[in-house]
């Protein structure tokens, strides 16, 4: 125990002082645990290869096809018009609420920044017609939704990296996560309303005097700001063209973008929806009983990703050319490489813990032999997460760290594995802040200061955390 932990501070030093890149640091921190452990040398590098390849079988080709199928789905647009259509619908003041659950459960995160840069400018566009706290409360809806489905809900990264950590089959997940992640925030944006009402929320400290301006510091931000624009244009026209195309869009309001047809929201929809419900499908059918080989292949997660990849990527030729989908996907690749080395690597580290014989002392402490309630168990759980996540200033780093150190011990616990993993989910959200890059992204482009990013991203984030620990803990007696 004594060197796990010495293990564990390590990486979280090596990343939070010296700036580590969270692979080397969990590379380093495996080794040394390995050869304090007693692995020796050929064990320890034989543990960590073992437990990386483990983890690349599980949820190797999930992330790859998950991070591409984002990739593609940002070329298209599908995010934007779909909040041009909820706001055309429901009006502004509905928007952050249903935006919220729209972004955790129709387009859970692939990667976090995608989302931001995608949701941002639509949100600072519909902010203004929401009264004084309009900022404030689109901010916590983008916050709550994506996080909170990066966490909760297939095919978020962080879902898939827990789920393949603990063994967890991506299907009960799915289930768990599409009604946690919604309820969380719901939950989550009903108590922030209520202190934004009460004047947790400052304009004149907590916003940016002209976020337009802040907005266009960086070029990329610049350019969908016009996008922002074009978007608050066609929601107030009555005269405006075809708003199932962005392109067209951002020409009306001036830009000048060539038009180009993209898919309607309904078909650019179909890549993530039909995913979802074969791995659902599957699920159910498998939980009922019922022994289909067929219904098990079209239900497994990784057929089913590949279809929406497919899918996405078909529409994303005939709309967008050859030319531009091959630099969405070279995107994607270039994404896929870092997520998938942080994702193995802390399956490395969790096979070091196992070979050590950790798992027998830690099985001990946490099993209900011992006398340890299934909340406490739940709650340390989340607070291995919730610090480790403190610490490294990464919701991914932070969950697959405390999935690799807990996987070792899942058989002598007396919690199912998907509540578990729940539990490290809510507890990796917790209090996302400035050692995040994130962070500034979401400062920069949303057209906060500091105090409101704090308020709106790093707040919510804690009570978002706590709300789930609430619901996970419940859901620990009922499963």
């Amino acid at each position: 125990m004594l060197h796990t932990t010495i293990a564990i501070v390590v990486v979280v030093l090596l990343i939070l002082v010296t700036r580590v890149d969270p692979v080397i640091a969990l590379v380093v921190g495996s080794i040394y645990l390995g050869l304090t452990g007693g692995l020796g040398f050929d064990g320890t590098i034989k543990a960590i290869a073992g437990g990386f390849g483990e983890i690349m079988a599980e949820v190797g080709l999930l992330i790859g096809f998950g991070v591409l199928l984002g990739s593609l789905l940002h070329s298209m647009g599908a995010l934007q018009k779909l909040v041009e259509m909820l706001m055309r619908g429901l009006g502004p003041r509905k928007i952050p609420h249903v935006l919220g659950v729209v972004l955790s459960t129709i387009f859970p995160s692939i990667y976090v920044d995608v989302q931001l840069v995608l949701a941002a400018p639509l949100a600072r566009a519909a902010a203004p017609r929401m009264g004084r706290n309009g900022l404030a409360m689109m901010g916590g809806s983008l916050t709550a939704g994506i996080l909170v489905g990066y966490v909760f809900v297939v095919p978020g990264l962080g879902t898939v990296a827990i789920a393949g950590l603990l063994h967890v089959p991506l299907g009960s997940m799915l289930v768990y996560g599409f009604v946690l992640g919604p309820l969380t925030v719901i939950l989550t944006m009903l108590v922030y309303g209520w202190l934004l009402k009460r004047g947790f929320w400052n304009a004149a400290k907590d916003e940016v005097a002209d976020p337009v301006a802040a907005y266009a510091t960086d070029n990329t931000a610049a350019a969908d700001g016009a996008t922002a624009a074009a978007v608050d244009a066609a929601t107030t026209a009555t005269t405006a063209t075809d708003a199932t195309d962005v392109d067209a869009v951002a020409a009306v309001a001036g830009g000048a973008a060539p038009v180009r047809r993209t898919p309607s929201l309904p078909v650019a929809l179909l890549p993530i929806v039909v995913p979802l419900l074969l791995i659902a499908t599957g699920a159910i059918t498998e939980a009922a009983g019922v022994e289909s080989s067929l219904l098990a292949f079209l239900g497994d997660p990784v057929f089913a990703l590949f279809t929406g990849l497919l899918g996405a990527y078909l529409l994303a030729r005939r709309a967008l050319g050859r030319d531009r989908v091959g630099e969405s996907m070279a995107k994607g690749f270039n994404s896929t490489g870092q997520i998938l080395l942080i994702t193995g690597v802390g399956g490395s580290l969790g096979a070091v813990i196992g070979k050590t014989g950790l798992e027998d002392v830690l099985g001990g402490f946490f099993s209900a032999e011992a006398g340890v309630p299934v909340v406490v168990t739940i709650l340390l759980a989340w607070l291995v997460a919730a610090v480790l996540h403190l610490a490294i200033g990464s919701i991914s780093v932070a969950a697959i760290t405390a999935a690799g150190i807990l996987a070792p011990i899942m058989g002598g616990l007396d919690v199912p594995p998907a509540v578990l993993g729940l539990a490290i989910g809510s507890g990796a959200l917790f209090a996302l802040h400035v050692n995040s890059n994130f962070f500034w992204m979401f400062q920069t482009m949303l057209g906060v200061t500091t105090r409101g990013a704090l308020k709106a991203l790093t707040f919510v984030t804690a009570l978002a955390s706590v709300v789930s620990l609430v619901l996970v803990s419940a859901l620990g007696f009922v499963v």
